[in-house]
């Protein structure tokens, strides 16, 4: 855990530390930390970042999925870009994937809460892909590596084919591809400006 860098580290304790938190104490912090629709009384505007840092204490897979990519993708990007790029990228996807989702709630008249870092995972996903697009990458039952650009365009394509569809409809899948969509907008307005100025 200790030779993870130290972006990619603090986010994943963060996480695992709220996780503890959220069993220790219920549901007590989804009234103020969780993204609540715009329409609910409930919603606060820190929500559109603190939601990525709750999970459902009643799925431990939520969790370890998230964690685990975070972990197996975050320390090639965090050693490119540095600490602070990596904390601000993943932040932006975090932001894009809330107000996506926001938007999604407000088409469809949903009222349920939306928690979980998988929107800013998805965003790291995606720059993985983008910059090391073929890194061979192993996934279950597949038994052969897949190149990182074609697997994650499969995730993306599987991401919207669910949210249009409306399967799993307790899986966020429209904040999933806003993560996304956050990512690349951040990628290119990077190279647009040739630089970082961070």
């Amino acid at each position: 855990m200790f030779s993870m860098p130290r972006t990619t580290r603090t986010l994943i304790l963060v996480n695992v530390s709220v996780f503890v938190l959220q069993l220790l104490t219920g549901n007590l912090l989804l009234a103020l930390f969780a993204l609540w629709p715009l329409h609910s009384e409930l919603f606060r505007p820190w929500q559109l970042i603190t939601y990525a840092f709750l999970h459902d204490p009643n799925n431990l897979l939520h969790i370890f999925f998230n964690m685990f990519a975070l972990f197996m993708f975050g320390r090639a990007l965090e050693d490119y870009w540095g600490a602070r790029r990596m904390l601000l990228f993943y932040l932006v996807c975090v932001l894009a994937a809330g107000l996506t989702q926001l938007g999604v709630q407000a088409a469809s008249g949903v009222q349920e809460e939306t928690i979980g870092a998988s929107g800013g995972v998805f965003g790291v996903l995606l720059a993985f892909a983008w910059y090391f697009p073929r890194q061979r990458l192993f996934i279950i039952p597949i038994p052969i590596p897949l190149p990182a650009w074609l697997l994650v365009s499969a995730y993306g394509v599987i991401e919207l084919f669910l949210g249009v569809t409306g399967r799993e409809q307790s899986v966020a899948h429209f904040a999933h591809l806003g993560g996304m969509l956050g990512g690349a907008l951040c990628i290119l307005y990077w190279r647009t400006r040739r630089r970082f100025t961070y």
